[in-house]
C-alpha cells in the first residue's frame, strides 16, 4: 500500500531499521487518534526489513481480559526455540502460555521473552510489532514493556501502536512519536487513489471533513449516504458521517466509560460550538456531575481549554454523535435546546429540528427566522441549509414551497447557481409556479438571464413583474427584462419591458418614486424614438452617478453605456457595487460587475485592470457556475488577445464564447466574438477574412446580428472593406456610425465618424477628415482608438510624400501601442516610420533589374514596394493576398542583392520594366 506523505514518520522507522541492522537495538511507540495511519507504518517497517524476523500480534477488546493472549499470539511462529532458553525461563514461559502448570513469575517470563528475542536475533535483526497495544492484556502489556526497554544491545526493533500518549504505564521510558493528521495535499492524492474518477467539490468536501485522518479519507468517498444527511443538522453541517472501521474504533473507547461519562460525551457532541456552560446547564438534569467530567477529560477524548470544549479529533465528535442511537440523539438536543440562552435563536431551533420527529409548524417558523437573520449576517450557506431544514418540518405544501423559494433565493445570493435552480425546482412542485415566484422576487427570470437563454428570460421576468409585491422589485425585473431582449438582440422585446418598466406604481415609495424619472430617462435610449437626449444621460446630468446607490439589477449594459458615450460616471460606480458585493460575499453578483468593469477599463487604455477583473470575474463566474457571466469575461479577455496579436487566444475565446451564446440565443455575445476574432483578422493582414466574420454583425437574422457590436465593429468593417476594395461597404459603416454619432453625440462615434469618412474620401478631404477626427474633443480618454487614427493619417501622410508629418503621427501612435501592449499595430507603425525616414535621393538607373530574372508580377510587387506601399495595399491593388505580397519580396530581395524597401526606392524599376518588354 502506497502511503502519502508521512516524510517524518518513514524517515523515523528508517533510521531504527539501519540502526538494527548495524547490530544496535531500539523501541518506539507510535501514538495517535483511531484511523490516523499507524498501522500503515507498522506494514511499511515491515516491508523495509525484508531480512528481518517479524514476530507480530494485535490487541483486541475481547481478548484485554486474558493474562498472557497476546504474548502467544506473537511467539507462537517461534514456540520451538522455548528449548534454547534457560530451564527456569523457560518453564515460566510455558506457564504463561498454558503449555505446562509451571508458577508464573512476571520477572521470568519478561527475562524469557527477551532472551528469546536476542536468541533470534543473533541469526538475523528481529522487528517486534504490536499493533493496537492499548487492547493488549496487562500482563503482556507490562512483559513487552520489560522487553523494549532491554534491547538497546541486540538488533531488534520493537514497534507498538497505541491510540494515547505512553508517558505512563506498561510503556514509561519507551520513545514515542505521535502520527499527525496528513496535509491537505497529501489527503487529496489519497482520495484521488482510493477514488479515482472523484470530481472537485467530493475531494473538497471528504478533506475538509476527514480532518487529515487516513481511514476517514478512505470511508468518506464511498458512503452510501450524502454528507448532508442524519448526520449533518446543526447549522454548521454538524458531525461528519463515520464509517464503520473508525465508529467502531472510537465508540469502543467510550463503551468503556460509566453511563454518565457517556451522556457528557454524547452532549458535547450534539453541541456546535464547543460550549463548555452550556453543555454543564444540559447535563446537570442527565446526572452529569464531577466525576463524570473528570473521566471524560482524563480519557483523552475531549479537552477543556477555558470555557470551551474540544474533541481531540473531529472525528471523534462524529463517531461519538453517529454511534448514538437516535432516541438518545433527541434528547441530547432537546436537553441542550433548554440550556441555551433565550438571544440564541438559531442555535435553539437547529437543535429542536434535530429533536423533531415529523412536521412541526412552531419549530419551521424558529429555523425560518434563524435563516433571517443568518442572511442579515452575510451567512448565506447557513440560510441555505436551514430554510431547506425548515421546509422539511413544514406541515403543509404551501409552506414548504415558500421556505424553499426563500432558500433558492438565499443560494442564489450566496453565489450556488445549480443550488438555487434546484430549489426552486422544488418549490414550484410543491406550490405552483405563481407563488413562488412571488416569494423569490421573481428569481426564475435572474437564473434565466445568467444561466439560460435570455428570450426565455424576458418571458419569465415580464411576467413575473406582476406578481411581485413590492415596486422596487418589479422595476427591478423589468429593467433586467430590458437587458435580457438586449442580450437576444430583440429591439421589439426591448419595447415590451420598457413599457412595463414605465408604467409600474411606485406605491408612495419616495425613494423609488425619486429614482423612477432617473431610470425612465436612462431606459429610454433603448427605443430609437429619440424622445431622449444625450446631455440628459450624461455623468453631468447625474443619472448614471445616481443609479449608484441601488440594486446592482438596476444597472444598464455597460456596452450600451459605452455606445451613447456616456460611460463617465458608470466606473465608480461598479467600484462601489463590487466593493459591497465583495463585502456581502455576493459571489455571482461581484463576478458581473467585475465583467462590466473589465470593459470599461478596457476601452479607457487600462488594459491591465481590465485583464486583472476579467480574469477574477472569471475565475468566480466558474465557480458559482455563471455561464454567461464568465462569457462575458471572456470576451474582454478576447479582445485583449485580438489587441495583442494573440490569435491562439483569441481563438480558444470566441470558441468558448460561441459554444455557450449560439445555443441560447444571446446575440451580443456572440457578436462580440465575431467581432474580435476580426479585428484579430484585420490586424493580422487578412482584410478579406476579417470582414467575413464583421458583417455578420448587420446580418439581419445572423446568430452574431446585434445593433450596439455593429456599432463598435464599423470602425474595423470599414477598415477592411477599404483594404479588399469594397467601397460600397466600407461607405454603409461610414453612414452608420455617422447617424449614431449625429443621434447621440457620443464621443467616441464622432471621432470613429471622421475617421472611417476619411479613409473613403482622397486628396485634401480626406486630410479634413483625419484633422477633424484628432481635434473631437475628449477622445483622448480611448487611447487605442485615439492611436489608430493617428496611425492611419501618419501611413495617408508618408504616401502623401509628406514624410515628416507622417513621422510626427507614426511615432506617436507607436508610443501608445507600445505602453498598451498592441504588438500588432505597434510593428506597423514603427514599420511606416522606418519608410518616412529614407533619404530623398534621385534613384540610380540600375540596367540589371531586368536581367537578373525578376517575374513581370515580382517587378510590379517591387515596384509598389519602392513607392512606399504596405503589403495589404500592394495586395488590395493587385488582388492578391497580403501573404503572396510578402512571398514575392522575398524573391526579389536575393535576385537583386538587396535586404531592405529602402534599397528599392534607388533602383529605376520603369527602366527594368522597359527591359523585360523589350526582352519579350
Amino acid at each position: 500500500m502506497e502511503l502519502f506523505g508521512r516524510r517524518a514518520e518513514k524517515a523515523a522507522l528508517d533510521t531504527l531499521l539501519a540502526g538494527a541492522a548495524d547490530g544496535a537495538g531500539s523501541a518506539l511507540v507510535l501514538w495517535g487518534v483511531p484511523g490516523i495511519g499507524k498501522t500503515a507504518l507498522l506494514e511499511y517497517a515491515a516491508g523495509a526489513a525484508p531480512a528481518a524476523t517479524v514476530l507480530r500480534c494485535r490487541g483486541t477488546r475481547m481478548e484485554s481480559g486474558l493474562a498472557f493472549a497476546a504474548l502467544h499470539e506473537l511467539l507462537w511462529p517461534v514456540m520451538d526455540r522455548l528449548e534454547t532458553l534457560p530451564a527456569p525461563q523457560a518453564a515460566a514461559l510455558r506457564g504463561a502460555l498454558g503449555m505446562s502448570r509451571d508458577t508464573t513469575n512476571p520477572f521470568l517470563i519478561g527475562a524469557a521473552v527477551l532472551s528469546l528475542v536476542s536468541g533470534l536475533a543473533r541469526e538475523r535483526p528481529v522487528l517486534v510489532v504490536v499493533d493496537d497495544a492499548q487492547w493488549i492484556d496487562e500482563a503482556t502489556a507490562h512483559c513487552l514493556g520489560f522487553v523494549a526497554r532491554r534491547v538497546a544491545a541486540d538488533p531488534v526493533v520493537v514497534l507498538l501502536t497505541g491510540h494515547e500518549d505512553p508517558a505512563s504505564g506498561p510503556w514509561e521510558g519507551v520513545p514515542a512519536l505521535e502520527v499527525v493528521r496528513l496535509a491537505d495535499a497529501d489527503a487529496r492524492r489519497l482520495v484521488d487513489a482510493v477514488v479515482p474518477a472523484a470530481d472537485e467539490t467530493l475531494v473538497d468536501r471528504t478533506v475538509r471533513a476527514a480532518g487529515g485522518n487516513p481511514l476517514a479519507l478512505h470511508e468518506l468517498p464511498t458512503l452510501d449516504r450524502e454528507p448532508d444527511g442524519e448526520a449533518a443538522l446543526l447549522p454548521s453541517g454538524g458531525p461528519v458521517p463515520v464509517g464503520p472501521r473508525l465508529r467502531r474504533a472510537f465508540c469502543a473507547r467510550v463503551e468503556g466509560l460509566k453511563p454518565s461519562a457517556r451522556a457528557l460525551l454524547l452532549l458535547a457532541a450534539a453541541e456546535d460550538r464547543g460550549d463548555r456552560h452550556v453543555v454543564h446547564r444540559a447535563g446537570s438534569g442527565w446526572g452529569v456531575d464531577a466525576s463524570a467530567w473528570d473521566e471524560v477529560l482524563r480519557s483523552g477524548l475531549v479537552r477543556a481549554p477555558g470555557a470551551r470544549l474540544e474533541f481531540r479529533h473531529p472525528l471523534i465528535r462524529a463517531a461519538v454523535y453517529d454511534g448514538a442511537l437516535f432516541l438518545e440523539r433527541q434528547a441530547a438536543h432537546r436537553a441542550l435546546a433548554a440550556a441555551l440562552p433565550t438571544d440564541a435563536t438559531a442555535e435553539r431551533a437547529w437543535h429542536l429540528a434535530a429533536a423533531a420527529e415529523g412536521p412541526d409548524e412552531e419549530v419551521a417558523a424558529l429555523l425560518e427566522q434563524a435563516a433571517e437573520q443568518c442572511l442579515e449576517r452575510s451567512a448565506g450557506p447557513i440560510a441555505v441549509r436551514t430554510l431547506r431544514r425548515a421546509a422539511e418540518l413544514s406541515p403543509t405544501p404551501a409552506a414548504a414551497a415558500r421556505r424553499l423559494a426563500a432558500a433558492a433565493r438565499a443560494a442564489w445570493t450566496a453565489g450556488d447557481a445549480a443550488a438555487a435552480r434546484q430549489l426552486l425546482e422544488d418549490a414550484e412542485r410543491l406550490g405552483g409556479e405563481v407563488p413562488v415566484a412571488r416569494t423569490s422576487g421573481g428569481l426564475r427570470g435572474i437564473l434565466e438571464f445568467a444561466y439560460g437563454m435570455p428570450e426565455r428570460a424576458h418571458r419569465y421576468l415580464v411576467c413575473d413583474m406582476a406578481v411581485v409585491p413590492e415596486p422596487r422589485r418589479a422595476v427591478e425585473l423589468g429593467t433586467v427584462a430590458v437587458r435580457a431582449a438586449w442580450s437576444a438582440g430583440r429591439p421589439d422585446l426591448q419595447q415590451e419591458a420598457l413599457r412595463q418598466v414605465r408604467a409600474v406604481d411606485t406605491g408612495g415609495d419616495p425613494d423609488l418614486s425619486e429614482l423612477m424619472p432617473v431610470l425612465r430617462n436612462w431606459w429610454s435610449c433603448y427605443d430609437r424614438t429619440g424622445e431622449v437626449t444625450p446631455s440628459s444621460l450624461a455623468p453631468a446630468g447625474g443619472t448614471v452617478g445616481r443609479l449608484a446607490t441601488a440594486a446592482c439589477e438596476l444597472l444598464p449594459p455597460v456596452p450600451l453605456v459605452q455606445a451613447w458615450g456616456i460611460e463617465g460616471g458608470l466606473l465608480d460606480v461598479l467600484h462601489v457595487q463590487a466593493a459591497q458585493l465583495r463585502r456581502r460575499h455576493e459571489l455571482a453578483a461581484l463576478a458581473a460587475a467585475l465583467s462590466q468593469t473589465a470593459v470599461l477599463d478596457l476601452a479607457t487604455g487600462r488594459w491591465g485592470a481590465a485583464e486583472t477583473a476579467a480574469a477574477e470575474g472569471l475565475l468566480l463566474a466558474e465557480e458559482v457556475g455563471a455561464d454567461h457571466v464568465a462569457t462575458q469575461c471572456r470576451s474582454s479577455l478576447g479582445a485583449l488577445a485580438a489587441a495583442r496579436g494573440d490569435g491562439r487566444a483569441v481563438a480558444e475565446h470566441t470558441t468558448r464564447i460561441l459554444q455557450v451564446s449560439v445555443p441560447r440565443g444571446v446575440r451580443a455575445l456572440s457578436a462580440s466574438a465575431y467581432w474580435h476574432r476580426g479585428r484579430a483578422a484585420l490586424l493580422d493582414g487578412r482584410p478579406q477574412e476579417a470582414l467575413g466574420d464583421l458583417l455578420c454583425l448587420t446580418e439581419p437574422g445572423d446568430e452574431a446580428a446585434h445593433h450596439t457590436f455593429a456599432l463598435f465593429a464599423a470602425v474595423d468593417t470599414a477598415e477592411a472593406a477599404v483594404q479588399v476594395g469594397k467601397a460600397d461597404v466600407a461607405e454603409a459603416q461610414v453612414v452608420l456610425l455617422e447617424e449614431w454619432a449625429q443621434r447621440t453625440g457620443a464621443t467616441w462615434a464622432r471621432m470613429a465618424g471622421h475617421r472611417l469618412r476619411a479613409l473613403v474620401r482622397s486628396g485634401s478631404a480626406a486630410e479634413t477628415s483625419f484633422r477633424a477626427a484628432l481635434d473631437v474633443a475628449g477622445e483622448g480618454g480611448h487611447p487605442f482608438e485615439y492611436a489608430r487614427t493617428r496611425l492611419l493619417y501618419g501611413e495617408w501622410l508618408r504616401r502623401a510624400r509628406r514624410r515628416a508629418d507622417a513621422r510626427i503621427q507614426l511615432a506617436a501612435a507607436a508610443e501608445v501601442f507600445d505602453h498598451l501592449g498592441a504588438e500588432p499595430l505597434r510593428v506597423r507603425a514603427l514599420r511606416e516610420q522606418a519608410l518616412t525616414e529614407r533619404p530623398a535621393a534621385a534613384r540610380v538607373p540600375d540596367p540589371a533589374a531586368a536581367a537578373v530574372g525578376l517575374t513581370a508580377q515580382e517587378l510590379r510587387v517591387a515596384r509598389l514596394a519602392a513607392d512606399g506601399l504596405t503589403n495589404r495595399e500592394i495586395a488590395a491593388q493587385l488582388l492578391i493576398s497580403p501573404r503572396t505580397v510578402g512571398h514575392h519580396l522575398a524573391n526579389v530581395y536575393p535576385k537583386l542583392g538587396i535586404t531592405s524597401r529602402a534599397e528599392l526606392a534607388r533602383i529605376d524599376f520603369a527602366r527594368g520594366l522597359r527591359l523585360s518588354a523589350a526582352g519579350d
